[in-house]
């Protein structure tokens, strides 16, 4: 059985649901599911890797090998390095591999990329320990998103590039009559790659933000260089050395994918960005470097970003805001809220709420469920690291005791220091809650990344909703949640925010969060905000990657009876 066979009914899968937008995982993500001897191989594999360097790559000749990754859990470095390329060198390998990887044709490609997911769910729990030593995210959330999730959305943009090169006739034999004669063509059509495409990743998620462009791309024929974070190199290398050994067993050269990596004092991602032969760039990061990436498409480059946004919460009513509180507390202190969903404005109605059972809740009600609720997450031995994880940056740690230093008396709820039992040196914090009056934008009007939360007052919900819309036009927004009982309120708030091109969830309770999107049924962002120009996966995702050409043949001129 070819490759195309074996992988083709899982394609099919993922295209059906790519248009149902029900639940669909071929990649379970509780570790349980995969073999029991998983673990302690995948645990090994990390511990045998660290102050080496990393050799598993199919690239030759580096200019010299650099490593500066940190756990945030041991605050010591894990010593492995990477080999450094030079960035027109990287280019020029990148080139010379894509004339064979463009003639394999779609199903051959997506076929070889849907293998290479197959073999990395052997190397999900080195990943998970690479991640969590590099992002400093904890154990499951590092297993979950950087495995299974990730190669979900891979896989997501495999179907839909598999889709879109698949959607017209290959051939065709063209016949029009005119009058006396006919004229027959023969015509073909392929989708063409745009050329190297360059995929800027992250160090809070190395392998989730990558995987999408790095597979889209390659899914339609543009070789890849894997531009890492240099403090999140790991994750991203493993899974950059398992498609290059795909590649190579398939007869293809290896160096479609190539990982290139630069270093804090030697940043290399302005020179590739700006290379001619880089034609589509995939960035995740701060706003001020993205906007610098967009700009560069007015040079003809492709540009799909995920930057940062301004997430909000409104509440407005509530049958149990008990569980309300939950929820919110769990999406604010979910990795220390350094997740581009995470919410950071919550607005409450300052005139409180009254509850199913006819209760009434007064404003500072509701400030003091919502601070039980966050402080019983901190303090839970088990719960509180868990959930909370660790800081990946220290900048982010200078952040909240400067915003707590400021908002002084505004300070509902202290950001404390939260203890590892097994990393007594882990940088881990609970989350900061600040009172924000409607007129301190200059607080909760900007993403302030990391575990800082602001609940905002408001007399109405029209005042809410227009304060708001304004962040969101001026700053984007990945997520939105919204409380509400009246229905029509409900509807009339979602078209209001669909208008500013963002996705909100309505009433969120239980073990389902506003920081989780679902690859196959939720799009993540939707490239019509200021957070960002990508949605992971639409189909132009994966369109704006290629283009279609033509080939028209002369046949013959006929006559007719």
């Amino acid at each position: 059985m070819t490759l195309i066979e074996t992988h083709r009914p899982l394609l099919q899968q993922a295209v059906t649901a790519l248009h149902d937008r029900r639940y669909f995982s071929p990649f379970p993500e509780n570790p349980k599911a995969y073999p029991s001897e998983a673990a302690a191989e995948g645990e090994a594999a990390f511990h045998a890797s660290l102050n080496k360097d990393f050799d598993r790559l199919l690239q030759e000749q580096p200019l010299r090998f650099e490593g500066e990754e940190i756990s945030p859990y041991l605050q010591s470095g894990l010593g492995i390095r990477y080999p450094v390329f030079a960035d027109k060198t990287l280019v020029a390998k990148a080139v010379q591999a894509r004339s064979s990887w463009l003639q394999a044709g779609a199903e051959l490609r997506c076929a070889i990329l849907v293998e290479s997911l197959m073999r990395l769910r052997h190397h999900f729990v080195e990943i998970a320990h690479a991640t969590m030593h590099t992002s400093g995210q904890s154990y499951m959330m590092s297993f979950q998103a950087s495995g299974p999730h990730a190669a979900d959305r891979a896989l997501e943009c495999v179907a839909m590039a598999w889709q879109e090169q698949t959607r017209y006739a290959e051939q065709a034999d063209w016949v029009k009559s005119m009058g006396k004669i006919s004229v027959e063509l023969h015509k073909t059509w392929k989708p063409v790659g745009k050329g190297v495409g360059l995929v800027v990743g992250c160090s809070t998620f190395p392998t989730w933000n990558s995987l999408p462009g790095i597979y889209a791309s390659l899914a339609v024929g543009n070789p890849v260089l894997v531009k890492p974070h240099p403090k999140a190199v790991y994750p991203i290398a493993i899974v950059t050395a398992v498609i290059q050994t795909v590649l190579q067993e398939n007869g293809f050269n290896p160096e479609l994918c190539q990982l290139a990596c630069d270093s804090t004092a030697h940043p290399l991602t302005k020179e590739l960005a700006t290379h001619p032969e880089v034609r589509t760039i995939d960035y995740t990061g701060n706003s001020e470097f993205g906007q610098w990436l967009e700009a560069q498409s007015l040079f003809g480059k492709t540009i799909f970003t995920e930057k940062a946004g301004v997430n909000a919460v409104l509440v407005h009513s509530a049958p149990d805001l008990k569980a309300v509180w939950d929820n919110l507390a769990f999406s604010v202190s979910l990795y220390a809220g350094q997740m581009c969903t995470a919410p950071q404005n919550i607005y409450l109605p300052a005139l409180g709420v009254t509850d199913a059972n006819g209760q009434h809740h007064s404003y500072r009600d509701l400030v003091e469920g919502l601070s039980q609720a966050l402080r019983k997450i901190k303090d839970h031995p088990q719960m509180g690291p868990g959930v909370l994880a660790t800081i990946q940056n220290s900048k982010t740690l200078d952040r909240i005791r400067a915003m707590q230093d400021q908002a002084g008396d505004a300070v509902l709820l202290g950001s404390e220091a939260v203890a590892h039992e097994a990393f007594p040196h882990a940088l881990s914090c609970s989350p900061l809650l600040i009172e924000a009056t409607p007129d301190r934008k200059d607080w909760f009007g900007t993403e302030q990344f990391g575990p800082i939360v602001f609940v905002i007052p408001y007399e109405d919900s029209e005042q809410a909703m227009n304060l708001m819309l304004e962040q969101i036009k001026q700053h984007g927004a990945l997520s939105c949640g919204i409380y509400c009982t009246d229905a029509e309120r409900c509807n009339q708030m979602a078209d209001r925010l669909a208008e500013a091109f963002v996705p909100v969830s309505f009433n969120l309770t239980g073990p389902i969060y506003l920081n989780q999107h679902a690859a196959f049924s939720d799009f993540h962002g939707t490239g019509g905000n200021a957070a960002g120009t990508a949605s992971f996966c639409d189909a132009n995702f994966v369109n704006q990657r290629m283009v279609w050409i033509g080939r028209r043949d002369f046949v013959a001129v006929h006559t007719n009876a």
